[in-house]
This record gives C-alpha cells, structure tokens and sequence, in this order.
C-alpha cells in the first residue's frame, strides 16, 4: 500500500511540474511574438521621424536589439522544453531535483544565443528587415547623392 500512495505521489508532482514547464514555455513563446510585434512598431516609428536621413540609422537598433532578444527567449524556449523532457523521462522513477526548473543544467544541449540569431528560426524575420532596411538606406543616400551632384553641375552653370 506505501508503494502505491508513494507512485500516486510521484504522478501528481508529475503532473505539476509538467502544467508549470509548459506554462513557461507558453510565456517564452508569447515574449518571442512580443518581441516581433514591438519590432515592427519601433521600425516604423524610426523610419516615420522627419529631418535629415541620419534617422534611418537609428531603425538598426531596435532590429539588433530585439533580434537578439527574440534570440534569447527562443534559447529559454528550447531549455524548458529539455526540463519538460527530462520531467517525463525520469520523474516517476526518482524525485531528483523535484521542481527544480531551472535550466541550466541543459545549457550545453542548446545552441548560443548568437548561434539561433543566424538559425532557420529567426533569421528569415530579421534578416528580411535588415535587407529591407540597408535597401532603404542605399536609396535614400544614393538619391541624396545624385541630387547633390545636380546642385553642384548647376551651381557650376551646367544643367
């Protein structure tokens, strides 16, 4: 009868450690499209400033700084679901590290942040942006420069 009480037990702490995990993972997911979403906003919102075209410089930072972010939550992501795993493989058989999610311990079985920026996951979202973006940028400059050149070719009397 303690055996049985005793695998009951394990079943339940089962159960919460896995509601928990996947609980983590849904955040990480939703951050992740947060992430996406205030990109987006504050790119546009760069690009929408009046004045010289030094502006357009400024779109970079948030690109680099939530790609880089929107990296990070997506490592989080992969490390809970290597808790979520063990959690299933091992929980009914011992109560080692009960509820115990902090994932460090998985750490070498994931890949660097730096390493998802250039994976399949991120880098067509960002990548897209920043070929946009440097796109929009050599046009920009490239028209600034031709019309200077006009203003020069006229300001010497040619047409």
């Amino acid at each position: 009868m303690p055996d049985k009480n005793k695998e009951l037990d394990r079943e339940k702490i089962l159960i919460e450690e896995i509601k928990i995990v996947q609980d983590i993972i849904k955040r990480m997911a939703g951050n992740s499209f947060n992430v996406k979403t205030w990109t987006i906003t504050l790119i546009v919102a760069t690009l929408l400033f009046k004045g010289n075209n030094n502006h357009i410089f400024i779109a970079f930072i948030p690109l680099i700084a939530f790609w880089f972010l929107d990296s990070y939550y997506l490592q989080q992501e992969r490390l809970f679901r290597k808790v979520y795993d063990w959690i299933v493989s091992y929980r009914l058989a011992n109560d080692d590290n009960l509820f115990n999610m902090n994932p460090v311990r998985f750490k070498d079985k994931v890949q660097s942040v730096l390493r998802i920026m250039f994976s399949v996951s991120t880098l067509p979202f960002y990548g897209s942006i920043l070929i946009m973006l440097s796109i929009y940028l050599t046009i920009i400059y490239f028209n600034y420069f031709e019309l200077l050149l006009k203003c020069i070719k006229l300001s010497q009397g040619g047409n």
